[in-house]
């Protein structure tokens, strides 16, 4: 078996340690990055929530300073009802729907469970006449 030289040996173990150190590297380099642009979309989230809860409080004193006459308030409460009787008819005939389809399913299942039932008696019944003959 022949032997490495010891000088060649060190050279290969030199070229394996910086090879390593520039994997390392690399990977430290791309994890400083990822932290970075992190923290930059964790700036940018933050700007974006300030900017909408400056909107909304803008489009609140807007509101606050939108005087209505009394028709157009008596209108406008007039919609709110309406909307909110719509509602709740709305609740009530997806209620009354559920119940339907549900009472269909059952009657559904009934009518499959009878057919099997008057199947299951049939084949008794052959069984019965061939065990007798």
């Amino acid at each position: 078996m022949q032997t490495i030289p010891q000088n060649v040996f060190y050279v290969i173990i030199a070229v394996i340690v910086v090879v390593g150190l520039i994997v390392v590297l690399m990977q430290w380099r791309r994890v400083r990055e990822a932290q970075s642009n992190v923290e930059f979309l964790a700036k940018q989230a933050e700007l974006r929530k300030v900017e909408l809860v400056e909107k909304d409080l803008e489009s609140k004193r807007m509101m606050g300073n939108i005087s209505l006459t009394r028709e157009e308030q008596e209108k406008l409460s007039g919609i709110r009802k309406n909307t909110s009787d719509l509602m709740q008819k709305a609740g009530y005939l997806h209620s009354e729907i559920n119940e339907r389809v549900n009472r269909l399913e059952v009657q559904t299942e009934y009518a499959k469970l009878q057919k099997l039932l008057t199947d299951i008696e049939k084949k008794e019944k052959e069984l019965e006449k061939k065990g007798k003959i």
